[in-house]
């Protein structure tokens, strides 16, 4: 088994159901006592918010950047970053490290397109929503549409994540209203929708719509532990 290097506490919420995933899959693959072999590296999330809402993206690149090197110093065999909207300096990322990064957007299209559709709507934080490197290296790559909530949509859904879903809050009238976006992408024209944060399969589960969702996590977590015991 490869040692897999994890960088989380983006929020520290997301990150435990990481590591609750991916020991799960590993032993459902091996069986007995099985778990999985990974270092953990965790940020304190309260450094990297303010960077992200003053847009300074090139600072975040630096931390995930000297994280990754010491992952890699300790003899990890790739890195996940346990957050979708962190993935928006990925590329610069991968420039700078000798082993893999294994992106969620790209696992993400391998799967929608192995469902056979074409067309996704998007929901996360206005980061990933917004920030170009998700919807954009889906389209431009592998030849999806991506549909997106109005702005007003794509306010309340960032806002639920940061002050609901990463402090372990999940209220019934803020899924009401994330069952209506979806309705609304739906009828735009979206075959499927990605849940783009990996806090959102904790509010939206599949027998609430009756659309595919592609949950970022298990997805993210599946090529992770194929790399892990490949």
């Amino acid at each position: 088994m490869r040692l897999l290097g994890l960088i989380g506490g983006m929020s520290w919420e997301n990150t435990l159901d990481y590591y609750r995933t991916i020991n799960e899959m590993v032993n459902q693959r091996l069986g007995e006592w099985n778990s999985a072999k990974i270092l953990l590296y965790s940020v304190n999330f309260e450094e990297i918010l303010p960077l992200q809402n003053k847009d300074e993206w090139i600072k975040i690149a630096d931390i995930m950047i000297d994280i990754c090197k010491k992952l890699e110093a300790a003899d990890c065999s790739a890195i996940v970053i346990c957050s979708n909207s962190m993935h928006k300096i990925a590329d610069e990322v991968e420039r700078n490290i000798s082993i893999p990064l294994i992106h969620v957007v790209d696992e993400a299209a391998l799967v929608i397109k192995s469902e056979k559709i074409n067309t996704v709507g998007l929901l996360g934080t206005k980061f990933t929503m917004e920030g170009g490197y998700y919807a954009e290296k889906i389209t431009e790559k592998y030849g999806l549409t991506v549909f997106l909530p109005n702005q007003e949509e794509r306010n309340y859904i960032h806002d639920s994540i940061y002050n609901e879903f990463a402090r372990g809050t999940f209220l019934n009238h803020t899924k009401h209203k994330f069952l209506k976006i979806i309705g609304n992408l739906k009828q735009q024209g979206a075959q499927g929708i990605i849940l783009g944060c990996t806090e959102i399969p904790m509010l939206i589960k599949q027998d609430d719509v009756d659309v595919i969702l592609f949950d970022t996590l298990k997805i993210h977590l599946k090529a992770a532990v194929n790399f892990m015991l490949s």
